[in-house]
């Protein structure tokens, strides 16, 4: 099946207007109806919780009401339609949207992406031994650019049982796992899609259920940190990060958000081919990250040393 990944999610909130400043801060584009989107289209859309066009929520804290899956094509919408009315109820909306519950209980539906191809540049570095990746006279550090979020990346679910989450999309809706972690759970990614993954489960206590964290990708890691570093200006907490995961070489940095969920920024994520044969290890710190730093105070040489102040 050729699903992209993920489109849109949409949540039913606490505090609305504290939920939109976040999103403006971090630098989604306001739209109507509390959609709020990347570059490209992908998006995070805020409503009241008791907002009755929101579908119904977990018996949780999470905020989260749906996933919204982009599709290639028509066919692949009607190849869903078709797997998943085996065993379940789907609704089909008048554009031709499908929605229904997944065997985590989650509310998802899927949909012809209407996410836009983007067309702008990479980070450009800089690499002895190799060809410039910047002209001469054009500079790397930039503080005036605009370090905006390009796309939707991944999601990720905390679930009471990771083999019934997986496996649901596994095996009805083809995703493949690339990495995992033993005894916490596996990173997908769907057949349209060379991500690393645009979907990682992580095994939790029932109570827990929900999403975790939301993520978007960035330019490159110069943009993660520029972006990031203006967060932490604007006065929202930094929870993970800046660093760099080893499953999937993402650059990360995490922020908590109003929306009872994290949000990451991140850059520069593996690609993966059916070649790829999975990794798996078991969940430590580790494993986690291949390096971890923590934001400081800016220093100047001559100065005391960062943190000393």
């Amino acid at each position: 099946m050729r699903i992209i990944g993920p489109d849109e999610l949409v949540f039913g909130v606490d505090n609305l207007n504290a939920c939109k400043d976040f999103l403006r801060d971090y630098g989604l584009a306001e739209k109507d109806n509390g959609k709020f989107e990347a570059l490209d289209g992908t998006a995070l859309t805020v409503r009241e919780k008791d907002d009755a066009s929101l579908p119904p929520p977990l018996p949780t804290a999470t905020m989260l009401r749906q996933t919204i899956w982009g599709v290639e094509d028509q066919g692949t919408l009607d190849e869903i339609e078709t797997e998943l009315s085996k065993d379940r109820t789907v609704d089909k909306a008048a554009d031709g949207t499908l929605s229904c519950v997944d065997d985590s209980g989650f509310q998802i539906a899927f949909r012809i992406s209407t996410r836009t191809k983007l067309d702008l540049p990479a980070e450009l570095i800089n690499s002895p031994g190799a060809e410039p990746g910047r002209p001469a006279n054009v500079i790397g550090a930039d503080e005036s650019v605009d370090a905006k979020p390009r796309t939707l990346s991944h999601v990720v679910y905390f679930v009471p049982d990771m083999d019934i989450c997986a496996n649901f999309y596994i095996e009805r809706l083809g995703f493949v796992v690339t990495d995992k972690f033993t005894n916490t759970g596996p990173f997908l990614r769907p057949q349209a899609n060379d991500d690393h993954h645009v979907l990682f489960v992580i095994q939790t206590p029932e109570y827990m259920q929900g999403l975790e964290h939301v993520a978007f990708h960035m330019q490159g890691p110069t943009e993660l940190m520029l972006a990031g570093s203006r967060m932490v200006k604007k006065g929202y907490e930094s929870f993970w990060g800046p660093g760099r995961h080893k499953f999937g070489s993402n650059w990360f940095w995490y922020f908590n958000s109003p929306m009872g969920a994290h949000i990451e920024y991140d850059a520069d994520m593996d690609k993966h081919d059916g070649d790829w044969i999975h990794r798996e290890v078991p969940m430590s710190k580790e494993a986690s990250q291949i390096f971890l730093f923590e934001n400081v105070e800016k220093w100047a040489p001559g100065g005391p040393p960062p943190g000393d102040e």
